[in-house]
């Protein structure tokens, strides 16, 4: 009895190869599918990562270590102040690198000029701002100057990133119609993540916002930098400290932590979004296994003649499911390129760093390979069990 001889790894790789290039565009209908829910999974946890790289590195050059403390609500419903000398009781306290703070302006709006009605004010705030400011909030001015000892007395405003595009203010020198005032512009910051309430202010200068705008001398947001091991410590003091008098209308927090738990907000919608990637895979995978039982159909001859030369059921098994597995490896492999620049265009767009994790470009093709052996599984034990004289008789 002739022992039947074996197809090595290479020759079911040649075999199958064969069987997909007789069909080229069922392979390519077949393979996209696979291509479009690897290719959308990868893009969604790139650009998901990549996001993610840009925050921790706009975190480190901003900083992690600032704190803000501002006035909540008094014991009587009433809204609570802090005293005028608490940014300089802050700056004081041990590990405390530099303190600056903030003043809000009540009751003057700003404009882009006499003429616009009042009640148009776009929801821009006038705030009183310390000269030290932009080291305390690691802030950038995008045109102009910042206030200087000479300039913080007079009538001059820097308008926050937004502030300058609601006024149409686009460049430093022109003035404004600030708290029934004229007031020059001497420069536009640049946007502030840690402290974006700057983005919709006017601010001016300490002594000319009590001078002219009727200011009360109080801060309403204390920013703090810490020394980076000693965060949680001074956030622990920075209350009473602030407020000695009554610590628990002091709200203490951290602008960082506030930027992170956004970006973990965003993983639920990037779970979302790799589930609908999931689903196009499954779809892919049912357009493999229709493919593979129509060709079982299709080639039942060939089956027939090979079975009746001597090749075994478990080699012709082997066949069918190598093409599988050859055709979802395809799919995977174009998936992942695709999703790879799918992900570094949109980066490089945003002027994000490119990042897509080792670990998803090997789970895409390991899901791909998983995906076609299952796909594959029934139709290949299908081809197996043919009969050789059903199958040639069936041609």
């Amino acid at each position: 009895m002739l022992t039947p001889a074996r197809l090595s790894p290479r020759d079911l790789l040649r075999v199958g190869g064969f069987g997909l290039r007789t069909r080229p565009m069922r392979v390519f209908l077949s393979a996209l599918g696979i291509a479009i829910g690897i290719a959308a999974m990868v893009a969604v946890v790139g650009i998901s990562s990549s996001s993610r790289a840009e925050l921790d590195r706009t975190l480190d050059a901003l900083g992690t270590n600032l704190l803000t403390a501002v006035p909540g609500q008094s014991l009587g419903g009433g809204e609570a102040k802090l005293p005028e000398e608490s940014t300089d009781m802050v700056r004081r306290i041990k590990d405390v690198e530099t303190a600056s703070a903030i003043g809000e302006i009540k009751g003057a709006k700003t404009y882009r000029s006499d003429k616009v009605p009042a009640e148009q004010s776009g929801g821009i705030g006038a705030y009183a701002a310390r000269t030290d400011l932009l080291d305390a909030v690691g802030a950038e001015l995008a045109r102009g100057r910042w206030f200087n000892g000479a300039t913080a007395k007079y009538p001059t405003t820097v308008l926050g990133a937004e502030t300058a595009e609601r006024l149409g203010v686009h460049r430093a020198g022109g003035q404004i119609w600030l708290g029934g005032q004229w007031f020059t512009v001497t420069g536009i910051l640049a946007p502030t993540p840690l402290a974006p309430e700057l983005d919709t202010a006017a601010l001016v200068g300490w002594e000319t916002a009590r001078k002219h705008l009727g200011f009360d001398g109080n801060p309403t947001t204390i920013y703090a930098r810490a020394v980076k091991t000693q965060v949680d410590a001074v956030r622990s003091r920075l209350a009473p400290i602030a407020n000695p008098e009554d610590p628990s209308t002091v709200a203490v927090s951290r602008p960082s932590d506030a930027l992170a738990a956004q970006q973990a907000g965003d993983k639920a919608f990037t779970g979302l979004l790799v589930g609908l990637g999931a689903v196009a895979l499954l779809v892919g995978g049912i357009g493999v296994a229709n493919t593979m039982v129509i060709s079982v159909l299709e080639r039942r001859g060939e089956v027939g003649l090979r079975r009746s030369l001597g090749a075994t059921q478990g080699q012709v098994c082997g066949q069918f499911l190598t093409e599988s597995l050859l055709l979802s490896a395809l799919g995977g492999g174009a998936g992942v390129l695709l999703g790879s620049g799918v992900t570094a265009a949109y980066a490089l767009a945003q002027g994000w760093p490119v990042v897509v994790p080792p670990w998803v470009l090997a789970g895409g093709i390991g899901a791909t390979l998983v995906i076609g052996g299952i796909a594959g599984l029934y139709p290949a034990v299908r081809a197996a069990r043919l009969a050789p004289t059903a199958a040639l008789a069936a041609t």
